[in-house]
């Protein structure tokens, strides 16, 4: 018998029974006012009171059998992402030649395509390419998978080439949305903000420019990180929030940034992230009027490195 220390607190009925517990015992104690519940058939949590999520995962686990692993949005929390929308369903994948059904909280997907797992707090769950797209195929809002795959691919968890792979390979039926959101952080956009202003200089009809661009001068000295950037005219679009100038240090970094930029010859555009959708006209006619500045000043020398 399992010491309290080491008892799990949601186990198998079958494993009770293994050590000895009848399973008239087991029925009664799950039963109303008894001691333990049954979170999905044939799994029991061996207390009362609201089952965490904890105890949610690992049933949904237990119940999937050998060789399961979260995906989805659970995963990706496991995995340590923060802009991953919650879904009560926990996604669960098995071998394609198991027989388990969904129950419950647990939604659980046969594939020929189970990947290698990565152990999270102990328990085995997908790699965040394939988390990312499972979760992004039972969303229906873009911003919500725009966000996702961008932070996935900003704080280094994967990058826009892993999630092309893994997109592809689970094929063209049900992935319109996510290719759609895929493409601007492909292009190299890391925010839900940077994926309007890419859909939005796509509009444009002014000429291709890169995203998130460190820029120096002749003599190799800094400038910026520009998000986006127009080598042909020296031109800088800031796409620049309210959130990230909400202390005096970081108002004091931006002046500090226009005026390198200022120095530098450049030409800069600061806009706010909410008139892209607001105001889009208004904005692409800023846009057009910032770069015939631009074109009519003489072209400063300036070096680029992608930033990571």
């Amino acid at each position: 018998m399992l010491t309290a220390p080491d008892r799990p607190e949601v186990v198998r009925a079958n494993d009770l029974e293994q050590i000895g517990v009848p399973r008239r015992t087991i029925s009664r104690r799950c039963a109303a006012g008894g001691p333990w519940q049954l979170l999905l058939p044939g799994i029991v949590l061996l207390s009362t009171g609201a089952p965490t999520d904890e105890h949610r995962v690992r049933a949904a686990l237990l119940h999937s059998r050998q060789d399961a692993m979260l995906t989805g949005t659970w995963a990706l929390h496991r995995h340590g992402l923060e802009r991953v929308p919650r879904q009560e369903k926990i996604h669960v994948l098995i071998p394609a030649n198991r027989g388990v059904a969904n129950a419950g909280f647990a939604h659980v997907e046969r594939t020929h395509r189970l990947p290698r797992p990565h152990l999270r707090g102990g328990l085995p769950v997908a790699p965040v390419p394939r988390a990312v797209i499972d979760a992004a195929r039972r969303l229906t809002n873009e911003d919500e998978i725009q966000a996702m795959m961008a932070e996935a691919v900003q704080r280094r968890f994967c990058t826009t080439d892993m999630l092309t792979r893994e997109l592809d390979q689970a094929g063209r039926t049900g992935t319109a949305l996510l290719r759609k959101a895929l493409t601007p952080l492909v292009a190299g956009a890391r925010s839900v903000a940077e994926a309007d202003a890419y859909r939005l200089w796509q509009r444009s009809g002014l000429p291709p420019g890169q995203w998130n661009v460190s820029i120096f001068d002749a003599k190799g000295n800094y400038i910026a990180t520009s998000d986006f950037w127009c080598d042909e005219v020296a031109f800088a679009w800031e796409i620049d929030s309210y959130r990230h100038h909400t202390s005096l240090e970081d108002h004091r970094a931006t002046v500090a940034r226009n005026a390198r930029y200022a120095a530098a010859g450049i030409v800069v555009l600061q806009t706010l992230p909410s008139r892209l959708r607001t105001e889009p006209d208004q904005v692409l006619a800023e846009l057009h009027a910032a770069f015939q500045a631009a074109q009519g000043r003489p072209q400063p020398e300036i070096l680029l490195k992608r930033a990571a």
